[in-house]
């Protein structure tokens, strides 16, 4: 007879083995590795079947074009995310880390829906349900209508689905949740995957919106496989460090709507609460200004907010000057720091450099190079701007100052908050920007800057 092997197939990248190995020799995944044979065991001799007409397959042309239809959640910033609000029939995936306000957010959205006369029903995997009243009782999220279960396995879920039959299903967590017809913990490739495709085929049948939650691992992508992405038809990513109370919203995938909305919400003592204007939150409120500050217009999804830079200059006194920052790329700074010294003849290189974002935001875009360069500028010179002075643009290495994506929207933002004065790019130069910027800063006894730049 001959020898039967087995070949094993990592279900993230396809990799293959021919015995089976806990870590993935391709993607480094751990307990992605699968036997093959027993997914393609029931693929084998598949017979076609005769279909109905009902079932048969028709010219597009004579597909009806039903519109989607939003209903809005009751929160205005999660409905912009969604792209207008909750689509009956999807599954949407919000992620986070642990702690970051998912669950809080999920409750508040599940008691508005109740609210609004819809038939709820939260699922907690993680927590008793006696924590989740309590936290509901805190938040304010009792209703009558909001119905909730502490279940771990799936086939109970579905049970109580069945029973309920909400306008919502809210569940609390994915990776916590486990069905008798896969093998592997909970948590795992193989249960995460059924769980989910099960959930999102229950959705599709009963035309009910899911909800469902999913913690991430270290680097920021989602726990578990990253068919799990695919399987929903949204996912949404909850952003925020613990140490302060801003939480942000972001639509990595929406089959219903726009992927670059950010919803901005604040967490309190009484629960998350909304921001529709963030544009006060990260800007200090002083009265006079200060040196080694500049204000930039930065755009979060399609939401432009300003942000304030902060720079502070300091002598060292160790051999390896400090660089720390503070919601910016610290190899953007460096690169900064270098083009200032090079471009502009300020020089940094024996000195401690610090830079930080007002409220806890962090920048990723080119967008803020200018207003870190002037922050770091007026930092050295000891020389404030004024607090109608904002600064959009990149700068390159030789100095020149590149326009950004939305330069329009930017300069309007900034018109409407209030600032007259705008250095973008059409400077031209850091050196050019830099005399406008201090020249609108300067007085009669100023004027030598000019001399240094």
């Amino acid at each position: 007879m001959a020898r039967v092997t087995s070949t094993f197939r990592c279900t993230e990248c396809g990799w293959t083995s021919i015995k089976w190995v806990g870590r993935c020799g391709e993607c480094q995944t751990w307990g992605s590795v699968v036997d093959a044979a027993a997914s393609t065991a029931s693929q084998r001799g598949v017979a076609p079947i005769a279909v109905n007409a009902d079932r048969a397959a028709r010219p597009i042309t004579e597909i009806a074009a039903d519109s989607v239809a939003h209903w809005p959640s009751g929160i205005a910033e999660f409905d912009r995310v969604l792209g207008g609000g909750i689509v009956p029939g999807a599954a949407i995936l919000l992620s986070g880390e642990p702690g970051v306000g998912k669950s809080t957010l999920l409750l508040e959205v599940a008691s508005r829906a109740a609210a609004q006369g819809a038939r709820v029903l939260y699922v907690t995997a993680e927590e008793s349900a006696s924590q989740v009243r309590l936290r509901a009782q805190r938040t304010g999220a009792m209703h009558p209508n909001l119905y909730l279960a502490a279940e771990v396995d799936l086939a109970v879920i579905l049970g109580q689905i069945e029973q309920t039959d909400p306008q919502l299903v809210i569940v609390d967590s994915v990776q916590t949740v486990s069905s008798s017809l896969s093998d592997g913990i909970a948590g795992g490739p193989s249960q995460v995957r059924e769980v989910a495709s099960t959930l999102t085929r229950v959705s599709k049948d009963r035309g009910v919106p899911i909800l469902i939650v999913g913690h991430v691992t270290k680097d920021g992508s989602i726990a578990g496989p990253r068919l799990l992405e695919h399987l929903v038809d949204v996912v949404c990513q909850f952003e925020g460090d613990r140490q302060t109370a801003l939480r942000f919203v972001r639509a990595q995938k929406n089959r219903f709507g726009p992927t670059d909305e950010v919803g901005c919400f604040e967490m309190t003592g009484d629960g998350i609460a909304e921001v529709p204007d963030p544009s006060g939150l990260f800007m200090s409120r002083g009265g006079a200004p200060v040196s080694g500050t500049c204000i930039t217009i930065s755009m979060e999804g399609r939401r432009a907010l300003p942000v304030e830079i902060q720079a502070l200059i300091v002598g060292s006194s160790t051999p390896q000057p400090r660089r720390v920052v503070n919601g910016v790329d610290s190899s953007r700074v460096a690169m900064l720091l270098a083009v200032l010294e090079r471009r502009a003849g300020i020089r940094l290189g024996d000195a401690d450099v610090y830079v930080s974002t007002v409220g806890g935001i962090k920048i990723t875009e080119p967008g803020a190079d200018l207003a870190i360069a002037l922050a770091l500028a007026s930092a050295s010179r000891e020389k404030s701007y004024p607090h109608t002075l904002a600064a959009i643009g990149e700068i390159s290495l030789a100095g020149e100052i590149r326009p950004v994506a939305s330069a329009k929207q930017r300069a309007s933002e900034a018109r409407r908050l209030g600032f007259t004065q705008l250095v973008d790019a059409e400077s031209g130069h850091l050196r050019e920007a830099l005399r406008l910027a201090f020249g609108a800063a300067s007085s009669d006894r100023d004027r030598e800057l000019d001399a240094a730049f």
